[in-house]
């Protein structure tokens, strides 16, 4: 597609969902932080079901540097990785007392430095917990923009980021990427992909070409 092309299809993508918001549940920037952390690679039916419990234990990062490792994975357990996903809860709120007063800082390189936080979640928590804008690249996101040629099937998450980035003004970014999450999941899932039977997003069907199961990241 040409650059006037991949504009208007993103366009459409915020048009159809003009007011989509984060599906996760979380009323803070602390349970912002850790309900993005548990979501990789789980659904966020499942963590949703999980957190109130957790939020209700361990409500601020001195809390949950102060759980026992145990205790903080019972909570979890029923998350994929939930062990590893424990340890970096309890390594993420210590560093958060030990170096930001036991607040979630509103800075990239800051949220990248904490124990298990990458791109894609400093990205949600700036644009979720303090309306930093930014498109979180996930793999919903990856999946789409990939399939319409939009980047190259080997491009990296950031890479992908920085590529919507560059094509859409930043007032759009946060719509943007929650805009494709909600695509990803009702429209073109990995399994059975398809577009919105309207003109509009038929016109783009011949440029969507669905990812090989080996090439989905």
């Amino acid at each position: 597609m040409t650059k006037a092309q991949s504009v208007a299809l993103l366009n459409l993508v915020i048009e159809t969902y003009p007011d989509a918001q984060p599906t996760l549940n979380a009323d803070n920037p602390f349970e912002i932080l850790v309900a993005v952390m548990l979501s990789a690679q789980t659904t966020d039916v499942a963590v949703n079901a999980c957190t109130p419990a957790l939020f209700q234990a361990y409500p601020t990062p001195a809390a949950m540097a102060a759980a026992p490792l145990a205790a903080i994975e019972a909570k979890i357990d029923r998350l994929g990785l939930y062990h590893n996903k424990a340890k970096y809860l309890k390594a993420l709120s210590q560093r958060l007392v030990d170096t930001y007063d036991g607040q979630v800082p509103a800075d990239r390189k800051a949220l990248i430095s904490l124990p298990g936080v990458g791109q894609k979640t400093a990205t949600v928590v700036l644009t979720d917990a303090f309306n930093v804008p930014g498109v979180a690249v996930d793999t919903h996101v990856s999946r789409i923009i990939k399939g319409f040629g939009l980047a190259p099937v080997s491009a990296t998450p950031a890479q992908i980021q920085t590529r919507l980035e560059a094509l859409m003004p930043p007032s759009t970014w946060i719509n943007l990427h929650r805009a494709l999450i909600r695509l990803g999941r009702e429209w073109l899932t990995a399994r059975q992909p398809h577009l919105p039977d309207t003109p509009q997003w038929q016109a783009f069907a011949p440029y969507y070409q669905p990812l090989q199961k080996e090439e989905v990241k």
